[in-house]
C-alpha cells in the first residue's frame, strides 16, 4: 500500500512540473539565471583594451649600460622596451604590420618622448622585427601579461580604459 501510493505522488508530481514547464516555456533558463548573470562576463571575451596599433621606434648605443626608470641596467640586446603608462614587468608581443614579424618584450623604462610614438624598442627587439634600417614602423601590440621568473600574471585593465591612455 505504501509503495502504491508513493508511486502515485511521484507520478502527480512529475505531472506539476510538467505542466510548470509546459505553462512556463522559459522557466528552466529562469532558474538558471542567477548563474548566467554571474557566469556571463566570464563567458566574454576579452575587451579590445588589451590590443592597439601605433608606431614602433628603437634606442640602443647611447643608452646601453645606464639605469632605466625601473631601476635596472639597459641592454641594447634584450627584449625590453619603453612604455609611457604599461605597468613595469608587462610583457607585450609587439607585430611589426608589413611583415609579419614579432617580438615578446618587457616593459623597463618609459618612453618614448616624441610625439606620435607609441613605444621604443631595444636595439635587439627592433632588429629581430626587421626595422633598424627604417627606424620606425607601424605595430601592433597586444599585452599578454606581467613576466616574472614564476610565470604570467595577469595586467588588469579596466573596461572603460581608453585605448589612448594604455597605448
Amino acid at each position: 500500500m505504501i509503495r502504491q501510493s508513493t508511486r502515485l505522488a511521484a507520478a502527480d508530481a512529475a505531472d506539476r512540473d510538467s505542466a510548470c514547464v509546459a505553462q512556463r516555456p522559459f522557466g528552466p533558463l529562469l532558474a538558471r539565471l542567477p548563474w548566467l548573470l554571474i557566469a556571463w562576463p566570464l563567458l566574454m571575451p576579452l575587451p579590445a583594451a588589451h590590443a592597439a596599433e601605433g608606431v614602433a621606434s628603437f634606442y640602443g648605443k647611447g643608452f646601453h649600460g645606464r639605469k632605466t626608470a625601473n631601476g635596472e641596467r639597459f641592454n641594447q640586446n634584450a627584449m625590453t622596451a619603453a612604455h609611457k603608462t604599461l605597468p613595469f614587468g608587462t610583457r607585450v608581443r609587439v607585430t611589426h604590420v608589413r611583415n609579419g614579424r614579432s617580438v615578446v618584450v618587457t616593459i623597463n623604462d618609459r618612453g618614448p618622448f616624441i610625439q606620435g610614438r607609441t613605444i621604443d624598442l631595444s636595439r635587439g627587439a627592433a632588429a629581430r622585427i626587421g626595422m633598424l634600417h627604417s627606424g620606425i614602423a607601424r605595430v601592433r601590440m597586444e599585452i599578454l601579461g606581467r613576466g616574472d621568473r614564476s610565470g604570467a600574471v595577469p595586467v588588469r585593465v579596466a573596461h572603460g580604459t581608453l585605448l589612448r591612455e594604455l597605448f
